[in-house]
């Protein structure tokens, strides 16, 4: 099922990628800022991105309208993107009740009725997990099972590891570098996250969540043991989807799309600087007309 989400995720993040080679070096006037501030983050990870000015046009977490600590930001103007952080400093960890709030306001963002909307339309156009069946009924089972596997998933490695361990589930963008150097970053994330207190340490909150998260998904609400669709009539055996080796399967493709949405979180906002550039030389060429 996460095969489909993973396959449209897959394309969006090529579409970035290819626009993001253009745009991997910050604007002039933020390197001279992050170079004049000369200040250093509090965290004793070395591979995490360097203290930087904030950018007149970031949306993070000096943002009134989002929770401390957080961001209002959309990927693809569109995508919750409250855990991501452009050019932060010096931020105060997140609290239980703040870690549990942001993730709340991205899972129930009225945008993801249309996001899993779109996810079961393609699962059922190509008939993922036929234990579901197909016809307006099998849509909806699509639908809730997409809903479910996706805010259980946000919570436990947004939310419920993170304050368990005392982990950080933000996403701290490094913003400058070449590109390769900034893609590397963006992947290392995945294995390698802040503490609560600042330090580097292996990113338990989404290997080991992400598993939890697959294990539910797919012993309850997933398609029941295997069966014959149709009793009594030469029917081949739909096999069950509830093994471990599916489970699997489901843990490594979440992973992997959390590794991509990652690398589009880290590019996304030389993107957005580039397009409202665009947006606004169009502006003053009419104006100028």
């Amino acid at each position: 099922m996460k095969r489909t989400h993973l396959a449209l995720v897959c394309l969006l993040a090529a579409a970035t990628l290819s626009n993001a080679q253009n745009t991997s070096q910050p604007p002039a006037s933020e390197a001279n800022q992050s170079s004049s501030a000369g200040q250093q983050p509090p965290a004793v990870d070395k591979s995490a991105p360097a203290d930087l000015t904030q950018s007149k046009d970031s949306q993070s977490a000096t943002d009134p309208a989002a929770t401390p600590g957080t961001s209002k930001d959309r990927l693809f103007f569109a995508l919750p993107n409250f855990l991501t952080l452009e050019n932060a400093h010096n931020l105060p960890p997140l609290t239980t009740g703040q870690k549990f709030k942001v993730v709340a306001q991205g899972s129930f963002d009225p945008i993801q009725i249309v996001w899993y909307g779109a996810l079961s339309g393609l699962s059922q156009a190509e008939d993922s997990e036929p234990g579901f069946g197909q016809g307006w009924a099998a849509y909806g089972k699509r639908y809730a099972a997409y809903a479910a596997d996706g805010t259980i998933e946000n919570f436990f490695v947004g939310a419920i590891m993170p304050t368990i361990l005392s982990q950080d589930p933000r996403y701290f963008q490094m913003g400058r570098g070449s590109f390769l150097h900034r893609t590397e970053y963006a992947v290392s994330r995945i294995f390698w996250t802040r503490t609560d207190s600042g330090h580097g340490q292996f990113n338990y909150s989404e290997i080991v969540g992400a598993a939890l998260a697959s294990a539910i998904s797919t012993y309850s609400y997933h398609p029941h043991p295997g069966y014959h669709p149709i009793p009594g009539q030469n029917v081949p055996y739909v096999a069950s989807d509830r093994t471990l080796t599916n489970t699997a399967s489901v843990w490594g493709t979440q992973v992997g799309y959390d590794t991509i949405t990652l690398v589009i979180k880290e590019f996304w906002p030389d993107i957005r600087r580039r397009l409202r550039k665009h947006h606004d030389e169009q502006v003053m060429g009419r104006v100028g007309e």
